[in-house]
């Protein structure tokens, strides 16, 4: 709901011309909260409990509504068109419903499970319905598939969907493998997430000006091209077993500096290809392309992982020593050492538990790299048709706009009357 609205305000206060470098300037509160939330919420998880990086949402929440209705000046809306219920009773259950069935499929371990099929045919039923209710229904549906006609909208939409499964899939595991793998506190974790902030506030505040010179279509490969270097070098540095400070401009390149070269410039021409009375639409795609595809990535890449645990007998062993230790911990009776694992009174044994936990680790980064690689083939269309800056390309796709900007950009005539 925020994305389509923030665009919504960005645009009618700037224009799509200037979208890029408001979105660079913006760029900067916008990275705080991604560079101070992993400290903060390891600091919580360290001193308190988990549920304190839920319970501090409440008080931020509640300023930003406070802080809104004091800051915005008064809408005075018209009402243009009829809200569609109908949609809003397919699509968003649908979509709720498939997206509980993809983060299932890591607990559950397989997609055939009938705790995922179930929810999973449910909430494609509903998608379905909707698609055909929204091709049927002339006066405004909810989500307007009709723009998909736009090449423009079209190839960012399925460039966003390729990106955001690889990238935000492999993202969300970095954490974990700082703890398990390098047995870092969560706090710890979150301070060495620092530099992926940095490196996308960085590339964010030059990639603005340099979309609305150059246009959108460039910057994005370079970006992908980026992250292909970055999470390439930090899939080597797992591979190895080395320490944080080797990978650390891997983790930069990866989550910082491709990010900023790929997420605005794919929203910025996405709104640039729009008529105004568009964008609400047009970014509620996006929004939709990049929550799905960021979910399914993550299952994707956390069924992997636990199918590679699964497969370690050194891991299954260690798993079991650690359960052992907590019921007894618990109960308070010693553990039984006829229960231990054999595999865990190896001298050896813990080196083996890191070996296997950095090759199912690695087996993961090479996967996502070899998503982003495909990111290449969407990304390519994308760049060809979005290449010139302000839209310009892409106008000429969309006739409406064209002519709008066209209008809007002729000098008043100015040639003397004829005398008589």
């Amino acid at each position: 709901m925020l994305l389509p609205l923030g665009f919504m305000i960005m645009t009618r206060e700037a224009g799509p011309g200037r979208l890029g470098r408001l979105m660079s300037i913006l760029s900067i509160p916008m990275l705080l909260a991604p560079i101070a939330g992993p400290i903060v919420g390891g600091w919580l998880i360290d001193t308190s409990s988990w549920r304190w990086i839920f319970l501090i949402n409440l008080p931020i929440g509640l300023a930003t509504i406070g802080l809104a209705a004091v800051i915005f000046p008064r809408d005075h809306p018209a009402r243009s068109e009829t809200f569609d219920a109908v949609g809003v009773l397919l699509l968003s259950p649908g979509l709720a419903t498939f997206l509980f069935a993809v983060s299932s499929i890591p607990g559950r371990g397989t997609v055939a499970d009938r705790h995922v099929l179930i929810p999973a045919i449910i909430g494609l039923t509903l998608i379905a319905a909707f698609v055909v209710h929204a091709l049927r229904r002339a006066n405004h549906p909810l989500i307007d598939l009709r723009l998909f006609k736009n090449r423009v909208l079209t190839q960012a939409n399925m460039t966003m969907l390729v990106f955001a499964g690889a990238f935000f899939g492999a993202g969300l595991l970095v954490p974990s493998y700082f703890q398990q793998v390098l047995h870092q506190t969560p706090m710890q974790a979150g301070v060495h997430l620092l530099p992926q902030g940095l490196g996308a506030m960085l590339t964010m505040r030059l990639a603005g000006p340099f979309v609305d010179r150059r246009g959108p279509g460039k910057i994005v490969l370079v970006g992908i091209a980026l992250i292909i270097v970055g999470l390439g070098t930090f899939a080597f540095g797992v591979a190895r077993q080395l320490e944080y400070a080797p990978i650390l401009a891997g983790r930069a390149g990866d989550h910082g500096l491709g990010l900023g070269c790929t997420m605005v410039p794919l929203s910025v021409a996405s709104v640039q290809a729009l008529a105004p009375h568009q964008i609400a639409r047009g970014t509620t795609l996006m929004s939709v392309s990049h929550q799905v595809g960021g979910s399914m990535g993550t299952a994707l890449m956390s069924v992997v992982l636990t199918n590679q645990f699964n497969r370690s007998e050194n891991i299954a062993a260690a798993n079991r020593v650690a359960a052992l230790q907590q019921r007894a911990t618990v109960s308070g009776v010693p553990v039984d050492p006829s229960a231990i694992p054999r595999q865990s009174l190896a001298p050896d044994f813990a080196g083996n538990v890191v070996h296997d936990l950095s090759h199912a680790y690695t087996t993961v980064f090479v996967i996502a790299l070899a998503l982003v690689a495909l990111t290449f083939i969407p990304a390519s269309f994308f760049a060809e048709e979005a290449g010139e800056p302000n839209g310009r390309r892409s106008s000429a796709i969309n006739p409406r706009i064209a002519s709008s900007r066209s209008a809007s950009r002729c000098p008043p005539d100015r040639s003397p009357s004829p005398r008589r």
